[in-house]
């Protein structure tokens, strides 16, 4: 069945018409709204009550900073590791609990509570992220909390909402931004309320010339990314015998941007850290995304909420990139081939681009329904899913001359290089109880997920997929139980306690593959009262077998991107911490925030992959720093306030092993500061400085080579309210 000939069932309206036939008008109550299904906690649910790891980032913490970068948001949070990888936050690598980082594939992703990634289950490598700088809220679950979402769930959830319909009848906001290296930003929103029909439309441009430099070159290392989203909502007069609402978002955004995987040597890195090859001056990404999403929800009684979404994502990207020099990859001589052309003046070499061209479709439809048991709160949850991955690639040779003029010498024809359709269907069901005994909570959750992931390959011989591609299909179901139990010891004091059964599917290209399982359990105690609030967690995640799926950005060699390894057993054991404190200084308050992780890892056995390399009983993961952690502290007047920031992120491992290494990245601390002045009740000026001491830091060795960090930005801003 062709994904694009897809057309989802309307299972709610079957669950609405049951229970519509049982609930009385009498029992009816108004106002539930359509922006509650988009969110884990809800407008009327408290984080601190959540048993588990639960973190929200509200509109008021998003705009202290003002970031446009997801990575720099979420450094807030325990238990969350980042991975800088083009200094800007287009290609998010973010990883929970150990889980790594690379593209972010680990971790489930949504947006108003849809799966965001490309394509979540047949390819989770998020090259789409949501634009962090137009969102409203980002809500964060790790562990056993997280049981209610997938596919993936070992490591956690992460949410991001979008701007909501305001409250008011008219209203909106102007925010302009503008700083070195060419970076500006634009954001718009207008919208409004009406008594029964409401809306708002919202703009997010920004762009940077880059903080690169080519050798040899004074063309740019940048990128333009345009957002545009719009949501139009219907509802029922308060007094009809059922209330409703309906809402449509669209959303388009595309992006251009100079990016490359092409890092440095280390002498380079230690000489000029900011340069690129004029091997990759030709490298390229451009990528479009489309959303459609159409929700609606009904309260059927007092008892009973139904909300359901309809939602649509096309995805379409095509990175241009260096993949050979002189027929070496970049991580098997390639680069230093680059190096010493650029440093040696030698003559011409031969450089492959490949256009790493990709579609891609994800859509589904997915129904909740909240029923209230007094002592019992009771989600039922089905979605079904579909998504799909088309890889259709080429390559273009090229001469770079000894002048570092690129020359198109043979053209590639598309599809001859990976040509292949990866694809899955997925049912998903779920049931969640939140039972209230005295002053324990107690959480139960079972998830079943029934997918079919496959893949057809036709291979470089059959560009035109003339012939019957070759096959390969795992087809996985799955029960997934979770338990959490939460004792209010005090009205300030709760403890924490859960168990998990965590997963992930399996790629569709190695019929070998099993799945990614593990069992995680949770510890800890929340406190808070008056200016004060902490909590601390320990958890400890026991796979069976962990996955790793290789991509180029983790510089696997071409014929095995796409594979995926089981690493066996496999340990991770970390401690989470975050404390909070308002001090009152009179007309002056002074917030300030501690975040801290502690992460130990551990291979339980010996294996081979390209992947991880060679793995010996006992390793350590590459990319999980033992120590992270983050303090901010600020000064707030009557019409003014700063911040200042201080994250830092301890020594990791670039490969698998133990004990010190050339290889391992050094520990690094950024400090970031930002002020504002409220020039008018509506309008306020503020001046940020990103890596305020201008640190020079390695970031990754990710791509076979060295990449380094972003360096000191400062930029200024305006804002406009009405």
């Amino acid at each position: 069945m062709s994904l694009k000939s897809f057309k989802p069932a309307v299972i709610s309206l079957v669950i609405a018409s049951v229970l519509s036939a049982t609930a009385s008008a009498d029992d009816a109550v108004k106002g539930t709204s359509v922006d509650e299904q988009f969110t884990i906690f809800g407008n009327s649910t408290a984080v601190n009550n959540i048993p588990g790891s639960a973190h929200q980032l509200s509109q008021a913490d998003l705009e202290k900073f003002d970031y446009t970068d997801i990575m720099r948001t979420l450094t807030s949070i325990p238990g969350v590791y980042v991975l800088e990888e083009d200094g800007y936050g287009l290609r998010a690598n973010i990883g929970m609990r150990g889980t790594g980082q690379n593209r972010s594939e680990k971790v489930t992703i949504m947006e108003d509570g849809v799966l965001a990634a490309p394509a979540p289950y047949s390819s989770p490598a998020a090259y789409y992220f949501p634009t962090a700088g137009r969102m409203q809220k980002v809500e964060v679950l790790k562990g056993t909390s997280s049981a209610m979402y997938g596919p993936r769930t070992t490591g956690g959830v992460i949410n991001m909402v979008s701007r909501q319909i305001p409250e008011e009848e008219l209203a909106g906001q102007l925010n302009v931004q503008a700083g070195q290296d060419g970076f500006a930003k634009i954001h718009g929103v207008i919208g409004g309320k009406g008594e029964n029909l409401s809306s708002v439309f919202e703009v997010f441009r920004y762009q940077a010339d880059g903080y690169k430099d080519i050798n040899h070159s004074d063309q740019d290392t940048g990128f333009v990314k345009n957002d545009i989203l719009a949501k139009v909502r219907y509802n029922t007069d308060e007094n009809a015998t059922f209330y409703q609402e309906i809402e449509f978002k669209i959303k388009y955004s595309d992006e251009e941007s100079n990016d490359t995987y092409m890092g440095l040597t280390e002498a380079d890195f230690n000489s000029a850290p900011y340069s690129r090859y004029s091997a990759s001056q030709n490298d390229k990404m451009t990528n479009e995304h489309l959303q459609l999403q159409l929700s609606h929800v009904i309260d059927l009684s007092s008892r009973f909420n139904l909300g359901t979404t309809v939602y649509h994502n096309d995805f379409s990207r095509n990175w241009y990139k260096t993949s050979k020099v002189d027929g070496k990859s970049l991580g098997d001589g390639g680069i230093e081939i680059a190096a010493e052309h650029d440093n040696m003046a030698t003559g011409s070499i031969d450089v492959d681009v490949k256009a790493n061209n990709r579609d891609y479709l994800s859509q589904g439809i997915q129904t909740v329904l909240d029923a209230d048991f007094n002592s019992h709160q009771v989600k039922f949850g089905i979605r079904y899913h579909k998504d799909e991955m088309d890889r259709y690639q080429w390559v273009d040779e090229y001469s770079l001359d000894a002048d570092y003029n690129m020359t198109l010498t043979k053209p590639g024809t598309p599809g001859t290089d990976s040509n292949r359709i990866d694809s899955a269907s997925a049912l998903a069901l779920f049931v969640h109880d939140e039972w209230t005994v005295g002053k324990f909570v107690v959480n139960a959750g079972l998830r079943y997920e029934d997918m079919v992931i496959e893949r057809q390959e036709w291979g470089k011989e059959d560009p035109n997929r003339d012939m019957a591609p070759e096959l390969t299909k795992n087809t996985v179901d799955v029960v997934l139980p979770s338990l959490a139990v939460s004792y209010h010891l005090t009205d300030d004091l709760v403890l924490l306690a859960g168990v998990q059964k965590g997963f992930a599917p399996p790629s569709p290209g190695n019929e070998d593959a099993t799945n990614e399982e593990s069992i995680n359990y949770e510890l800890g105690a929340r406190y808070a009262k008056g200016a004060f609030n902490g909590e601390a967690l320990v958890f400890y995640s026991d796979y069976d077998n962990m996955h790793g799926n290789c991509t180029a950005s983790q510089n696997c060699e071409d014929d095995n991107i796409g594979e995926q390894y089981n690493a066996g057993a496999v340990k991770i054991t970390g401690i989470e911490f975050k404390a909070g404190y308002a001090f009152d200084l009179g007309d002056i308050s002074m917030p300030i925030d501690l975040t801290y992780t502690h992460t130990q890892t551990e291979f339980l056995n010996s294996f081979e992959s390209d992947f991880w390399g060679d793995v010996n009983a006992g390793d350590e993961f590459p990319y999980v720093p033992t120590n992270q952690l983050q303090f901010v502290v600020g000064l707030a007047g009557d019409k003014w306030r700063t911040n200042l920031l201080v994250r830092y992120t301890g020594e990791m491992r670039s490969e698998a092993g133990v004990g010190a290494s050339a290889e391992n990245i050094d520990a690094h601390t950024v400090v970031d500061l930002v002020a504002s002045y409220d020039v008018a009740s509506n309008q306020q000026v503020r001046f940020s400085v990103d890596n305020l001491l201008d640190e020079t830091y390695m970031s990754t060795r990710m791509h076979g080579s060295v990449m380094v960090g972003k360096p000191m930005m400062v930029s200024v801003g305006y804002q406009y309210n009405f």
